[in-house]
């Protein structure tokens, strides 16, 4: 009988761990007989329960249903948004516009001046760029500047462009589609000025650029872009420099000067234009211009004290101080800040620091070097302002007007201004007759003049700041300014200090003033479209800001 054979040489090697299954049932256990301690899922259907049809009132345990991509249910787009009329003011449609986001905004029309490859991307973003950088230098306000730019690059079929405005940097980005790769662009605004006549003609070609019946090409916008860059101002320097010691002249009758006190004001602020555009020809950052501006004006009143004439020489220096108080970049910033651009406001209120603390240094190293010789002034002189209502009301008109001269404004506006400012400075002094303090009275004026400002700049659909920044002018806190440089000039900072926060604040009240009677005019304007659109995010209005 043949001997079983032993094992082989492959049975007598040890199973390494991966021939070993997991799931092996060890010896002695039968195979399907789950551990008590073994998890289940928790999708399978218990014993006993039988399988349920299928149908959307089957059992929860059931398999779910599969569907094609014919069948789908179809995905949600939300209700077309309501198209805008032309016959709105743009800055209104685009300011609404840019406020909703990109996915509710209205489908523009066919833009009838693309060609069949659509639109030239890199050539409308530097378009859109160089009108924005203008817009800025100019001193509007970065929400109108935003407005501008997306008007122009809807215009010109770039519907879901996304502008971005600072300080010092403009940026905007278009992207094509949901899939296709956006595309940025960026200019940096390196040197300012003041021309409101180069501002106004901006406008007008984003107006004729936004209206569908203008028709204007991209060649042609950039034609008339370059012929606004390369104007002239309006006015000569000689006449710039007269209207500087008229506006001097005219705040100082307005604080109870006389004859003497207008023609010394008068040519303290020229010798102070003079010497701030020699420093500025030479390079001088404007810090240094606004302190040797201010050092003239309050030099002759100096003078005056130590001859003793029996005049104001209070008077003369406040004068001075009302043609260098920075006023419109004031309006600006808190514009800015009340719109939401933050970054900007508080950009724009350092410059307007700067400036101030130029003219606080130029006026008291003057005044101090006039008490060591002698000089003594009266402080209460200061605050002790004759009422002479018509007087004051005529010199109230010609500061206004000169200071839009200043603006470098066109001629047909600056005859609105001045009536405008006429207005304010005529509520300012009945508010003030009837005893009522004057933050709230300036405030209450400036807000008239942002009103009507408004008003003017949307029946012409023009921008706003011709008709409301010299306007302002006659309600700027001179005589708190200088009341409070004098007093910390004697050594009384107490008092100073206090002057210095009460001029803050009346400058704060115009500028909160200028803003909210611009938004009340919206009250009188009804914007095509914007209701409905405002219906559509009323929770994510009410939930702002939490």
């Amino acid at each position: 009988m043949a001997e079983a054979e032993g094992p082989g040489p492959e049975d007598r090697k040890p199973k390494s761990d991966e021939a070993r299954s997991a799931f092996t049932p060890p010896p002695g256990m039968e195979p399907g007989l789950p551990d008590e301690d073994q998890t289940t899922s928790e999708f399978a259907r218990p014993e006993g329960v039988p399988a349920a049809p299928a149908g959307p009132e089957g059992s929860a345990f059931a398999a779910p249903a599969t569907y094609s991509a014919q069948q789908s249910p179809p995905a949600y787009t939300p209700a077309p948004a309501p198209a805008f009329p032309a016959a709105s003011p743009w800055q209104d449609r685009m300011r609404t516009m840019l406020r909703m986001p990109v996915d509710v905004r209205p489908v523009p029309e066919a833009a009838q001046r693309q060609s069949e490859a659509g639109p030239p991307v890199g050539r409308v973003l530097d378009l859109t760029l160089r009108i924005g950088e203008l817009l800025l230098a100019g001193g509007e306000g970065a929400e109108d500047v935003e407005a501008a730019m997306f008007a122009v690059a809807r215009s010109y079929g770039l519907d879901r462009a996304e502008p971005t405005v600072t300080f010092t940097m403009l940026s905007i980005t278009y992207q094509p589609s949901l899939v296709g790769n956006p595309v940025s662009a960026s200019r940096t605004v390196r040197r300012r000025g003041t021309d409101y006549t180069r501002l106004a003609a901006v406008f007008r070609l984003v107006d004729d650029i936004s209206a569908p019946e203008a028709g204007t090409s991209l060649e042609e916008a950039y034609r008339r872009l370059a012929v606004i860059r390369r104007n002239r101002h309006p006015y000569p320097t000689w006449v710039l420099t007269a209207a500087a010691g008229l506006l001097a002249g005219a705040a100082s009758v307005l604080v109870g000067g006389g004859v003497t006190v207008f023609f010394c004001a008068a040519l303290g602020a020229v010798l102070g234009d003079r010497l701030a555009w020699y420093f500025a020809d030479r390079g001088l950052p404007e810090f240094y211009q606004f302190v040797v501006a201010a050092m003239p004006p309050a030099a002759i009143g100096v003078a005056l004290k130590l001859t003793e004439f029996d005049v104001r020489a209070s008077a003369v220096i406040t004068g001075g101080l009302f043609a260098l108080l920075p006023g419109r970049a004031l309006v600006a910033a808190v514009q800015d800040g009340l719109t939401g651009f933050y970054i900007t406001a508080s950009a724009r209120l350092l410059e307007v620091m700067y400036l101030f603390i130029g003219i606080i240094i130029g006026v008291l190293v003057v005044i101090y070097v006039g008490l060591q010789f002698g000089a003594s002034p009266n402080p209460d002189e200061v605050l002790q302002i004759p009422h002479r209502p018509l007087l004051q009301t005529l010199a109230s008109m010609v500061l206004v007007f000169t200071f839009a001269i200043l603006l470098q404004q066109e001629r047909s506006t600056v005859w609105i201004v001045t009536l405008n400012g006429g207005v304010a400075w005529v509520t300012f002094g009945a508010l003030r007759a009837a005893e009522l303090p004057p933050v709230p009275s300036t405030a209450v004026a400036a807000g008239l003049v942002g009103l009507f400002g408004q008003l003017f700049s949307r029946y012409r659909f023009a921008s706003a700041l011709p008709y409301v920044t010299a306007a302002i002018g006659p309600l700027l806190p001179g005589s708190a300014t200088y009341f409070g440089l004098l007093s910390i000039a004697e050594n009384r900072l107490d008092k100073g200090l206090a002057s210095l926060t009460n001029a803050a604040a009346i400058a704060l009240a115009i500028a909160i003033g200028v803003n909210l009677g611009s938004e009340g005019s919206r009250l009188f304007m009804r914007i095509p479209g914007a209701r409905s659109a405002a219906k559509r995010r009323a929770a994510a209005k009410r939930t702002r800001g939490f």
